[in-house]
């Protein structure tokens, strides 16, 4: 049995198979619409979520499958102080998979440990979310057509944002791929992260605190927000905090082909008027999520 916990618990080929079965499902959807008939999908959410949540609800559905969980931790035995060991092996006997979400770094995999049936990782804290990197892999695929050759550009909180962090680390396994990191110093990529992935793999990369200055070069802009919270000095947010809000003036040197995305929710780090934009990638983004955690819990189940 497998669980998907880590995106490096997925071969590059099982990625790439992933991305064409979902392919196949966007193209063919009522080939599959039975494949998970009388399968039940358990989403344990023990923080808020919204496309996360919704997203596997909506990919088991039209798989023909039943979906049942919780999406607040206190309205379950949680609140009475059961264990995510006991949840899990409970609910094992209910569903047949497990969607995850967890404030506390390695919970879904201590579930994983405990479950008899699969588990995915739907976000355990500041650590992993492996099905957030297989939507995007899955964007950067069906807008570019490709995942080798590419300049990605990533923008805002690089040193705690987990999607960024595993973007990086799956991107890396592909050919001719250069990073821009843009980011305020106090919000730079983790050293690890530049020694371990990126100058392991041979990657290139430039860092830099303007996000205009190579606009031009990128055929990915990937965003995040910079948040308040994460600065000592509050004066030095107000500073720099409009420097990486992403409006028209920003994209005036970008390609015409640029593949705007974000993880989402939106707070202000991209402008309203950039919605219109036919480059803004980042609510398509949203619904190929469905698509992929389809692939992926056929691949858990599987379902050919």
């Amino acid at each position: 049995m497998k669980h998907l916990i880590d995106i490096k618990d997925l071969s590059t080929d099982e990625i790439n198979e992933l991305i064409s079965v979902a392919k196949d499902i966007m193209s063919n959807p009522d080939k599959y619409a039975e494949k998970c008939k009388r399968k039940k999908l358990a989403t344990l959410f023990y923080e808020p979520s919204t496309r996360t949540r919704l997203s596997f609800e909506a990919a088991m559905m039209e798989l023909g499958g039943n979906v049942l969980g919780f999406s607040d931790a206190t309205s379950s035995s949680v609140s009475k102080g059961e264990s995510v060991s006991d949840t899990v092996k409970v609910v094992s006997g209910y569903a047949d998979i497990i969607a995850m979400r967890h404030p506390k770094e390695g919970a879904p995999l201590v579930a994983s440990l405990k479950s008899e049936i699969p588990i995915i990782n739907a976000g355990d804290g500041g650590h992993n979310h492996p099905t957030q990197t297989l939507t995007d892999l899955l964007t950067i695929q069906c807008e570019k057509h490709r995942l080798n050759d590419l300049t990605i550009g990533v923008c805002g909180d690089l040193k705690f944002g987990r999607t960024v962090h595993s973007l990086i680390v799956a991107m890396s396994r592909y050919k001719n791929i250069k990073f821009v990191l843009i980011s305020p110093k106090e919000l730079e990529i983790p050293e690890y992260i530049k020694k371990d992935v990126l100058e392991k793999n041979n990657i290139e990369y430039i860092e830099t605190n303007d996000i205009e200055e190579y606009m031009g070069k990128l055929d990915i802009l990937y965003m995040t927000r910079v948040q308040k919270e994460r600065f000592f000095n509050e004066e030095e947010y107000i500073r720099l905090k409009d420097s990486y809000i992403l409006d028209k003036q920003k994209l005036e040197n970008a390609k015409e082909d640029l593949c705007i995305m974000h993880p989402l929710p939106r707070v202000n780090e991209i402008s309203v008027e950039v919605d219109d934009d036919k480059r803004a990638c980042y609510f398509k983004q949203a619904k190929y999520g469905k698509y992929i955690r389809m692939a992926l819990i056929l691949k858990l189940l599987e379902i050919k």
